[in-house]
C-alpha cells in the first residue's frame, strides 16, 4: 500500500506540470488527492527521504530524476490501460480513469507490453495525454490552453482534462474530441464551421495545438 501511495503522489506531481510550468504546492497536492494537508506533509517527507522528490518547508514539491522516472512508468501503465478500455471494451472516455487506477497496479509488465503491441504502440491516450514509451520518453507538440488562445486561433484539440467526468461528457456532446479541428471564439468554440457554446470550465480543460 505504501508503494501504491508513493505512485499516486508521484503521478499527481508530474501531471500538475505536464501542461503548465508552475510547480505544485503541498496544499495543491492535498486538494488534488483529496487528502488532509497534514497527511500530505508526512508523505512528502517520506518521498523526499526515498530520493523521489525535493521539498523545503512551505515550498513547492518537485520530482527528482528517480521520481520522474517512476512517475512516467506509472503513467505509461495508466494511460495504456485507459486506451485499451476505450478501444477494446467500448468504455467512454469519462469512464476509464477509476478502472485504470485499479488495473495499473496489477497488470504485469508482460501483459502491458502485449496491450501496447495490440494497440499499435499508441502515443496518446483517449484524453490526449502523452503515453510515455518503454524508456520513459514523451513526445508532445506545442500547445495553448483554450482560455489563453486569442479569438480566431485555429488548431487541433490536443487534450481534454479528465479531472471532471461530467464536463467530459458535456464537451463530447458539443463535439469537442481529441483531434477535432477547432477555432477559438470569444463565445465558445467553432467546430466544423459551427459555433458551439461551451459549458462552464471548458476553457480551463481544453488544449489546442499552438
Amino acid at each position: 500500500m505504501a508503494s501504491r501511495a508513493f505512485d499516486d503522489y508521484l503521478k499527481t506531481v508530474y501531471s500538475h506540470t505536464e501542461w503548465q510550468d508552475a510547480p505544485i504546492t503541498p496544499s495543491q497536492l492535498a486538494a488534488a488527492l483529496g487528502i488532509a494537508p497534514s497527511s500530505v506533509t508526512e508523505m512528502v517527507k517520506k518521498l523526499a527521504a526515498a530520493g523521489l522528490v525535493s521539498h523545503v518547508p512551505y515550498g513547492a514539491v518537485r520530482l527528482t530524476d528517480a521520481g520522474r522516472a517512476r512517475a512516467l512508468t506509472m503513467l505509461r501503465r495508466h494511460r495504456l490501460i485507459e486506451t485499451w478500455l476505450v478501444r477494446e471494451f467500448g468504455y467512454a472516455w469519462h469512464e476509464v480513469h477509476d478502472e485504470a487506477e485499479v488495473l495499473e497496479h496489477t497488470v504485469s509488465d508482460r501483459m502491458l507490453d502485449a496491450i501496447d503491441q495490440r494497440l499499435g504502440r499508441p502515443r496518446f491516450d483517449p484524453h490526449g495525454d502523452a503515453i510515455p514509451d518503454a524508456d520513459g520518453a514523451v513526445v508532445r507538440e506545442p500547445f495553448v490552453l483554450l482560455a489563453d488562445a486569442p479569438a480566431g486561433h485555429t488548431g487541433r484539440v490536443l487534450r481534454v482534462s479528465d479531472r471532471d467526468p461530467e464536463l467530459l461528457q458535456r464537451l463530447e456532446e458539443v463535439g469537442v474530441t481529441v483531434g477535432a479541428e477547432a477555432v477559438a471564439d470569444a463565445d465558445g468554440i467553432v467546430l466544423d464551421g459551427i459555433r458551439r457554446p461551451l459549458p462552464d470550465g471548458a476553457g480551463e480543460a481544453v488544449w489546442l495545438s499552438a
